[in-house]
């Protein structure tokens, strides 16, 4: 059977105070929010018996010459105070220890009357190619919450205001003493008619139902900057839904679509386009007017060009966001197309450049011969 001196990790000549820091420091570790060992919780009743016992001079007077039989045999409760389940560690300790008793880092309950930052909001833009290639302006519209204009944010009817709760007498907060088999304990909990602001409204606003804030439309002009990608996401500060009792209004992020082209392929800050050419074109070589993003330019098609082979327009691709003066580069991928409907013209230029190349006459029945093999 468990010893609960070791169990709280004190001395059976401990005292009070010193079984009451144990206590807190042991609770703090095995609370089963905290701890996720499998046996966290076992262990945190446990450790409640313990000082359930040890901080009562009669439980633990019988405790000391008797041990937990003796305590049973004499009537006393030896289930714990964790017996049926336990809450939110900062109720544990107030209901133990009275408010403000625990201060090991959990913190009190929020203040209700502290400022509060408003939400952030989300607005998707679709935009052209070319526009996020340049940048573009927008008028976007979109629905926050803002202050009530009947009520400017109090929530209270015109010509009255906010009166101190009557329960509580404006601390935001009650006191209830348990009664317990250790004693008596002071618990402190959020006043349940002001819901802890410490104030109630007798007459709320009809507008906003007594909130202070009502659903607005708002209308805003956003810059779009040169050279903005897909789903890229910019952020209007202050522009999301407004906060409450002086706190600062959430931020507007808008999320940047932009449709794709079915001319040009971006890869970061470049662009890529193909271009048909000739075999005769590629041998050769060739000026071409092309389409870029600043209009139609002139290309040099290099004598020898093969299939794939690429020609480059520097600073006429995507401009840099940080830096839009400077700009990628639009890359032209070749394709030789090889002609599959001559003229006897062409053919006749075919077949002379065929005996060049092989120093032998073109075999006229080849497709007749392949044909034959596949009938």
């Amino acid at each position: 059977m468990a010893d609960y001196y070791e169990i709280l990790g004190v001395s059976k000549d401990a005292s009070k105070d010193e079984i009451k820091s144990a206590f807190r420091k042991k609770a703090r570790e095995l609370h089963p929010d905290v701890n996720k060992a499998p046996d966290a919780e076992e262990k945190f009743k446990e450790l409640g018996k313990a000082y359930e016992t040890l901080s009562d001079d009669g439980k633990r007077s019988t405790y000391d010459r008797y041990g937990e039989e003796g305590l049973k045999n004499a009537g006393f409760d030896t289930n714990g105070p964790f017996a049926g389940g336990f809450g939110d560690l900062n109720d544990i300790f107030e209901s133990f220890f009275g408010a403000g008793g625990f201060g090991f880092g959990f913190g009190g309950r929020p203040d209700p009357n502290a400022p509060q930052r408003g939400d952030d909001l989300r607005y998707d833009v679709k935009i052209k190619f070319e526009e996020a290639v340049f940048g573009t302006n927008k008028e976007i519209k979109f629905e926050h919450l803002a202050n009530c204009p009947d009520c400017h944010g109090t929530g209270t009817q015109a010509g009255t205001s906010k009166k101190t709760c009557p329960q509580c007498k404006g601390s935001g907060q009650v006191k209830t003493v348990a009664r317990t088999a250790f004693g008596n304990f002071a618990q402190i909990t959020t006043c349940p008619k002001c819901h802890g602001t410490g104030q109630i409204i007798e007459k709320p606003c009809k507008t906003c139902s007594g909130s202070g804030l009502t659903n607005q439309e708002k209308k805003i002009d956003i810059k779009i900057p040169a050279g903005v990608d897909n789903l890229s996401k910019m952020r209007v500060s202050g522009a999301g839904d407004s906060g409450i009792n002086g706190g600062l209004n959430g931020d507007l992020f808008v999320v940047v679509h932009v449709e794709p082209s079915t001319y040009y392929k971006r890869d970061g800050i470049n662009v890529f386009t193909e271009l048909e050419i000739s075999p005769a074109q590629a041998v050769i070589g060739d000026v071409i007017s092309i389409k870029t993003l600043d209009g139609d330019k002139e290309i040099q098609i290099p004598a020898g060009s093969q299939h794939g082979s690429l020609v480059k327009i520097k600073g006429a691709g995507i401009p840099i966001i940080s830096r839009p003066s400077q700009r990628g580069d639009h890359i032209v991928v070749l394709k030789v197309v090889i002609p599959t409907n001559l003229n006897g013209e062409e053919k006749a230029l075919y077949d002379k450049l065929y005996k060049l190349q092989t120093g032998k006459e073109p075999d006229k029945s080849i497709m007749s011969k392949v044909k034959g093999v596949f009938k």
